[in-house]
């Protein structure tokens, strides 16, 4: 058993389900009218006429073989299943209908998916380098009944779930680089014909598209007596020719446990070598891009009648709803993140140091090194004292100012020039920039954002005091430009404010 490969599936799991369901998981809820974001190979033609996407996506990688090298592939989508709910009638007739309850159970017509996972090989590198190796890889059609019965025992209704046939081929080939380098380009694209009570060639409509559409596709390539090279950080000889390489629709990276070069997920997602999923990350939430706290405390809001509807659209949904509510204080906890010493892995003998969130990166700029870091001088930062020069006037919490968008502005910047309003906060970076945090005096739920801390943050020169004369320092007053023994004024320069 190939244990890379085993743990790498726990990331294709989610690449696979990435998208399939949306928060907040109902399928009357308008995010989930149109699905299915990632990994769609749609049949030939429906991307031209605009109700599909294309049929095809590959990757070139880097491969180090040895004398018996072997390549083993693995193909990885789900299949649109429609999912239709039937009435019975007193005669024994079934009609569709939006929606049928029976007994405790209700359930929705709604499309759901049926997971694949196509195993293509083991073939010697050797034969495929220098040739193609086309496979063709055919899916059948099918339709399945499940009858519903009420409290009674009585035929209520029934589900009635139909797919259509998916065909498509996957192409191999190799190239000799130099004499210990491949390059390996891998293929697959959506070989379905064309309608067959079409007048016009490929007329496609959305529905047909989709219902014979590859989606989520990925691959898994799986190497014996060899090692995949990253193309992320690939080694000096390789340099040249991982630039060389190109990839369409999808990006490969290293899987596995870091160290290991065997495995290589093919991802419609762009990710880093070795991807894995956090360990506190407990639940499968399927939305994109997801957070796991926050959508966990969203669904925990939703209302009783709305957990429903969610659990009559697709069991993945109604597992996600169970899964949320059932969580402890704990587990929640869990998800606010976790605190972890960079310096673990480079070097073991290390004392325990300040740490970072996890994901995060270094604020040096990658090695680790957290030496600029000083406690004593963190622990003197109040952003709700501290205070900074804005053309000679000192601006601390409560200073009134004008709004002058100018340093990377976008829309919304643009949308408050010239309104004035209230300092909250003064930040300073470790890095000597100011950041000034203010609320909109003409928003009427200013004091609302204030209260949750919600502020829109400025450069200081991009704000004009409104004060009539310097404010005095408070009690406490700390930072730059606060008034006070042993405070350091910043130096002003061009009416620009400069750390010092």
């Amino acid at each position: 058993m190939n244990m890379s490969l085993s743990l790498a599936r726990a990331v294709a799991d989610a690449v696979l389900y990435e998208g399939y369901l949306l928060y907040p998981y109902r399928a009357s809820s308008q995010k989930n009218q149109a699905r299915w974001q990632f990994g769609i190979l749609g049949p030939p033609g429906a991307a031209d006429a605009g109700t599909g996407e294309e049929p095809a996506m590959f990757a070139d990688c880097l491969l180090s073989p040895g004398p018996a090298s072997e390549l083993e592939v693995h193909l990885r989508f789900l299949q649109l299943q429609t999912r239709t709910a039937e009435k019975a009638d007193d005669a024994g007739r079934f009609a569709p209908v939006g929606e049928l309850t029976a007994g405790a159970s209700r359930w929705l017509s709604w499309d759901e998916a049926v997971e694949h996972e196509i195993t293509l090989g083991p073939f010697p590198l050797a034969r495929l380098t220098g040739a193609e190796e086309t496979l063709p890889v055919e899916i059948p059609a099918g339709t399945d009944f499940e009858d519903l019965t009420d409290a009674g025992g009585r035929t209520a209704g029934r589900l009635v779930r139909r797919r259509h046939a998916l065909s498509a081929e996957v192409r191999l080939e190799a190239a000799v680089v130099t004499g210990r380098l491949l390059r390996l380009r891998v293929t697959v694209a959506n070989t379905a014909p064309p309608p067959p009570d079409s007048l016009a060639p490929h007329a496609w409509s959305k529905e047909e598209a989709i219902a014979r559409s590859f989606i989520g596709s990925h691959l898994l390539l799986s190497v014996q007596d060899g090692d995949f090279l990253s193309l992320l950080e690939p080694p000096g000889w390789a340099a040249d020719a991982a630039r060389h390489c190109s990839q369409h629709r999808c990006w490969p990276v290293l899987a596995g446990p870091e160290g290991q070069t065997d495995v290589l997920l093919v991802s419609p997602i762009i990710l880093y070598d070795h991807p894995a999923v956090a360990p506190e990350s407990s639940v499968a939430l399927y939305d994109s891009t997801e957070i796991d706290e926050i959508l966990t405390l969203r669904v925990l809001t939703l209302t009783d009648e709305e957990k429903a509807e969610a659990r009559a659209t697709d069991p993945r949904a109604a597992a996600v709803i169970d899964r949320c509510e059932a969580m402890t204080a704990e587990e929640l906890q869990q998800l606010h993140g976790v605190l972890r010493n960079p310096h673990a892995l480079a070097d073991p003998t290390l004392p325990a140091g300040p740490t970072l969130p996890a994901g995060s990166a270094s604020p040096d700029g990658g090695d680790g090194d957290l030496s600029w870091w000083q406690p004593e001088a963190e622990a003197s930062v109040r952003p709700e004292l501290d205070a900074v020069l804005i053309d000679g006037i000192p601006v601390a919490r409560g200073s009134r100012v004008r709004v002058h968008p100018r340093r990377r502005a976008d829309a919304q910047d643009l949308f408050f020039a010239g309104q004035t309003g209230r300092v909250t906060s003064v930040h300073f970076d470790v890095d000597g920039s100011t950041h000034v945090g203010l609320v909109l005096e003409q928003d009427p739920a200013a004091d609302l954002h204030e209260g949750y801390g919600r502020s829109f943050y400025y450069a200081p020169d991009e704000l004009e005091p409104l004060e009539p004369s310097p404010p005095a320092a408070g009690p406490g007053m700390t930072g730059p430009g606060a008034a006070g023994p042993g405070m350091t004024a910043p130096r002003i320069q061009d009416g620009k404010e400069d750390a010092q």
